[in-house]
């Protein structure tokens, strides 16, 4: 069973940066897509970022376009989502997710079966 350990959050200024880290072990990641999701509070948790691990289309909400970018490193077996230009709408729990979904359901939630702890993005005004 893989597991998905998230890291890099943490408390900016608007207009900031952060990179968080999602290292992936105890299972492969080859065939499957991985995604970024996001949760604040009192609010649903909303797609971020995904993509297929074998390679393709980069997917990105409109919130975050332009600004977060998904990359990997394979050796390493980790994602990491880059979030510039931070905005305080930006401040929510981040959370890795690896799963099957077909391209018209990668941006759900209920694609993704294995999900990490989270981490925290907390960005001031």
């Amino acid at each position: 069973q893989v597991q998905l350990v998230e890291s890099g959050g943490g408390a900016v200024q608007a207009g900031g940066s952060l990179r968080l880290s999602c290292a992936a072990s105890g299972g492969t990641l080859n065939n499957y897509a991985m995604a970024w999701f996001r949760q604040a509070p009192g609010k649903e948790r909303e797609f971020v970022a995904a993509f297929r691990w074998s390679g393709g289309s980069l997917y990105y909400s409109d919130s975050v376009k332009g600004r977060f970018t998904i990359s990997k490193d394979n050796a390493k077996k980790t994602v990491y989502l880059q979030m510039n230009s931070l905005k305080p709408e930006d401040t929510a729990v981040y959370f890795c997710a690896r799963g099957t979904p077909i391209i018209s359901t990668i941006r759900q939630s209920s694609a993704y079966s294995n999900w990490g702890q989270g981490t925290q993005v907390t960005v001031s005004s």
